[in-house]
């Protein structure tokens, strides 16, 4: 089973940027998918952008597009979502993912999770 920690939430003005970081322990294997998911009070949680093990394709979320990057460093174990041009609507607790997931941005498809990390955007 895949264990997960994310880190680098925080609070951030309109227009600038934070870089999320989720460290993955466990055994990565090779179909494995990683995604980044928020959630706001009072809404359901959201597939922000994901990422294969092995082939290193990304997949986005209409909201993350153009401006969200996700990134896998294997060496490292480091699952990482750079957000630039952050918008209030940003603000949610953003967790990271691990599973065999088909339908990568559908989180029923995830088995591990972390505990989340609050991103606060400010107008």
């Amino acid at each position: 089973e895949v264990q997960l920690v994310e880190s680098g939430g925080g609070s951030v003005q309109a227009g600038g940027s934070l870089r999320l970081s989720c460290t993955v322990s466990g055994y990565i294997y090779g179909d494995l998918a990683m995604a980044w998911f928020r959630q706001s009070p009072g809404k359901e949680r959201e597939g922000i952008a994901a990422i294969r093990a092995v082939s290193l394709s990304p997949y986005y979320g209409d909201s993350a597009k153009g401006r969200f990057t996700i990134a896998f460093d294997n060496s490292k174990k480091m699952l990482y979502l750079q957000m630039n041009n952050l918008k209030p609507e940003d603000s949610a607790m953003y967790f990271c993912a691990a599973g065999r997931a088909e339908r990568i941005l559908d989180q029923n498809q995830y088995t591990s999770w972390g505990q989340g990390t609050q991103v606060t955007v400010s107008s």
